[in-house]
């Protein structure tokens, strides 16, 4: 099968929609399938797969983060369109590369699939210029008309889903298909050379986050739990992994609270190291509201670490509450209760952690989900097929 994939968001960003691209690609070329990515241009950036494509793009930062906006539009482009065998099209996004998508789809006569990615209510505040609900309002029913229009919508999760319905998605054929786990990528982890390039004592118990630093994964609420946590017991640690707009400000809440001696910022971990990251944990806290899916737990629990985390859509769907981890209110006490509950009793924390360990590996690898899109494609292409009488 011959399938294009149209993205605003793509390599090296290395947020949630690239990291899905990603895994989605290898796995379907891993089952003879060929993959083409349309994606805006990266300023410096050269990639290795010749099956990536560029449109032009304006290199903008905002939020410090590198973000660059897509012009869809290219002659260059069209010219490859044309000649390329195209089965089937999936669309990342409703707007910008997402019409292209969609002129292609109708132009080629082949189905359009469209992934719902982002809750769109919760990502307002990267167009400070438009007042909240004006810009919710406005982007949801694009994504809304979008999805109605598709042969074929997926959403990562369950809770996405019933969001979407409730939003007005009446397209019939929805389907469940969440990220999966690269197993290669996170094989042979060495936990040890964190621990020890941080100074991690064999006795401490180290809480692990690994995000983009910005304001939509809730890091305030997450910040001023663990704090407490820290103040009461010396022999945790709190390993933050990433970059972002909140960095400085979550280093000076660390001296504020007096907890910086226990608190160690990672800056941005390249993908190749990021399995050492999470290996040296024993246990992941999380309090984002605005996920779909998080890659990052279905990661972390890949690799034996129970979760601690805030009750929300897409987290729900991953983290199985007493069995693989904690979920609990958005409610400081609350969280910092669960939290000292897994550093204190050991025989649960690693209870969890196996229980995390086996549930991912069995539902949530790139094999599985890949093979579970693939039948999606084919359902498309099907349904488009002229009846026989």
């Amino acid at each position: 099968m011959h399938i294009a994939i149209f993205t605003n968001n793509y390599l090296p960003n290395p947020f949630g929609v690239s990291g899905s691209i990603e895994s989605f690609r290898r796995g379907l070329e891993k089952k003879g399938h060929t993959v083409f990515i349309f994606a805006p241009k990266f300023k410096g950036f050269l990639d290795e797969n010749p099956n990536v494509y560029r449109y032009p793009a304006v290199d903008l930062k905002f939020r410090g983060i590198r973000f660059p906006i897509v012009i869809p539009y290219s002659l260059k482009l069209a010219k490859i369109l044309n000649k390329l065998e195209i089965e089937v099209i999936h669309a990342q996004h409703p707007n910008l590369l997402g019409w292209e998508a969609r002129r292609w789809a109708k132009k080629k006569n082949v189905p359009l699939v469209f992934t719902w990615h982002t809750l769109y209510d919760q990502y307002t505040h990267f167009f400070p210029l438009v007042p909240s609900k004006l810009a919710a309002w406005w982007i949801i029913r694009d994504a809304r008309k979008y999805a109605n229009m598709a042969e074929q919508v997926i959403v990562p999760t369950n809770s996405v889903r019933e969001i979407i319905k409730k939003w007005g998605v009446t397209n019939q054929n929805i389907e469940v298909i969440p990220t999966g786990v690269e197993e290669n990528q996170l094989a042979h982890p060495a936990r040890g050379a964190i621990r020890k390039k941080y100074a991690i004592q064999d006795d401490e118990i180290l809480l692990v986050v690994v995000t983009r630093l910005t304001k939509e994964k809730n890091l305030e609420f997450l910040f001023e739990a663990v704090a407490k946590v820290l103040q009461e017991n010396k022999k945790v640690k709190f390993l933050i992994g990433g970059d972002g707009d909140l960095s400085k400000k979550l280093k000076r809440l660390a001296v504020e609270k007096k907890v910086s001696g226990q608190v160690i910022f990672t800056g941005f971990i390249v993908a190749e190291v990021k399995k050492d990251y999470y290996a040296a944990g024993d246990i992941f806290v999380f309090a984002s509201k605005s996920e779909t899916q998080g890659m990052i737990i279905s990661e972390a629990m890949y690799l034996g670490l129970p979760v601690v985390a805030v009750d929300a859509p897409g987290v729900r769907d991953l983290v199985i509450n007493q069995i693989t981890g904690l979920l609990v209110k958005e409610k400081q006490a609350e969280f910092i209760k669960a939290v000292a509950l897994l550093v204190e009793d050991g025989a649960l924390r690693k209870k969890f952690a196996e229980n995390a360990k086996q549930v991912a590996r069995q539902e949530y690898t790139c094999e599985l989900s890949s093979q579970k899109l693939l039948a999606v494609y084919e359902k498309a292409i099907l349904a488009r097929q002229p009846k026989s009488v």
